[in-house]
């Protein structure tokens, strides 16, 4: 029988290129996303399900499951790759903000899991990746808000990954590096208030760095790494995606803090402040 994936955020970046791929390799998707009225593309395609999923909604998981499972029968694989990310400094965020950046990145990941719980115990078997990223191993300045939700991501998913075995279900975490999406875009909430003086030198070496040479590397990198997840047929828990990932969260494991942390101060500019 075809497998099924239930994929959120497929509207853009690695959700759509994820979507795109495993319905090419002959997999059932339901692709969901906030608006579903703007996607044309993943609507062509006969073997995807394009539906609303607002990871902030309840109601929204339930439907999309429901639809789901109505058009395919089942799902077999659950990805949960919507998220944002915020940045700057802490002291400058409405509390409105930070609650949204961990509804969104932490809580609606919890939501959609817990909805689609039920079907994979009832018959035994499923995977769910959670995509967190090379942050929710190491930090950037400015990165309180992003960071905190991907190590929090990082935690509860190797968390799952024990409670889950005994159920047939997979968990899987999926960390990129730096990748060529809209997430400085869109998918990026940048708070700065000037009047605070005391910050912004990190503000303008971090987003100097940025707006540099840093390059990353495509979303079907991300997606070719997700579909070797689902289908490897091994308990690994972990898998990198991109050179930088890599590269970043080895230096991690064999560095101490101090060196780790210096370094990126340097690469930064922020060593000079």
């Amino acid at each position: 029988m075809t497998q099924t994936i239930l994929i959120t955020g497929a509207s853009s970046g690695i959700g759509k290129e994820t979507a795109k791929l495993f319905a090419a390799r002959g997999w059932n998707v339901i692709a969901t996303m906030r608006n579903p009225d703007k996607e044309d593309e993943l609507t062509a395609v006969d073997n995807i399900l394009v539906t609303r999923l607002d990871v902030t909604d309840p109601v929204s998981i339930e439907a999309a499951v429901a639809a789901g499972i109505e058009k395919f029968g089942k799902i077999d694989t659950l990805l949960n790759n919507a998220g944002y990310g915020a940045y700057g400094p802490l002291e400058a965020f409405p509390m409105d903000r930070i609650r949204r950046q961990f509804d969104t990145n932490v809580i609606g990941l919890l939501e959609t899991t817990k909805a689609v719980l039920p079907h994979l115990r009832k018959q035994g078997s499923g995977t769910i990746v959670n995509v967190s990223s090379i942050g929710g191993q190491m930090t950037f300045p400015l990165g309180t808000l992003y960071h905190g939700t991907k190590f929090a991501v990082e935690g509860l998913s190797e968390a799952l990954h024990y409670e889950l075995e005994a159920a047939g279900i997979k968990v899987k975490i999926v960390q990129p590096g730096m990748i060529n999406t809209d997430f400085g875009g869109r998918s990026f909430d940048m708070v700065n208030d000037e009047s605070m003086v005391e910050y912004q030198p990190v503000v303008q070496a971090l987003f100097g760095a940025w707006s540099g040479e840093m390059k990353g590397s495509e979303p079907i990198v991300v997606a070719e790494v997700i579909w070797n997840a689902v289908t490897d047929g091994t308990d690994t828990l972990r898998y990198r995606a991109g050179a930088d990932a890599v590269e970043l969260s080895d230096n991690r494991k064999v560095l101490d803090d101090a060196t780790f942390i210096g370094g990126l101060k340097a690469q930064l500019g922020l060593d000079k402040i």
